[in-house]
C-alpha cells in the first residue's frame, strides 16, 4: 500500500483551514458611499464607527463572509474602483487606499 505523503498529498495534520469569518461592508449616507470596512463583528463594527462620529446612514453587507485574506484584497480593490469612479477620491472616511 502507498503512503500518502509519497504522492504528494497532504496528511490532515498539514492542512490548514482557512475560516470565513470576515464581513466586507460599505457604509452609507443615502446612495453615496462613505466608508469601505471588513470585520468579524458588524454590530460592534457599527456602533465604533458611530462612536467616532461618522455620519452615515446605513451599513450594507456586502455578499457572503469570507476570509480574512480574501476581505483584506476586496477591500483594496473595492477603494481602488471607488477612486477610478470618482476622480481619485477615497470614500469620505477611509484614510488610505488599503483600508489598514
Amino acid at each position: 500500500m502507498l503512503n500518502p505523503r509519497a504522492l504528494g498529498k497532504p496528511s490532515k495534520k498539514n492542512i490548514q483551514v482557512m475560516s470565513r469569518d470576515t464581513y466586507k461592508y460599505e457604509l452609507r449616507d443615502g446612495n453615496r458611499v462613505v466608508y469601505v470596512g471588513i470585520t468579524n463583528d458588524l454590530n460592534r463594527r457599527e456602533s465604533e464607527h458611530r462612536a467616532e462620529g461618522m455620519d452615515f446612514t446605513t451599513i450594507h453587507k456586502v455578499g457572503n463572509m469570507t476570509t480574512r485574506s480574501a476581505a483584506e484584497d476586496w477591500e483594496t480593490q473595492r477603494i481602488a474602483t471607488y477612486k477610478e469612479n470618482h476622480g481619485g477620491d477615497r470614500p469620505k472616511y477611509n484614510q488610505n487606499d488599503s483600508g489598514k
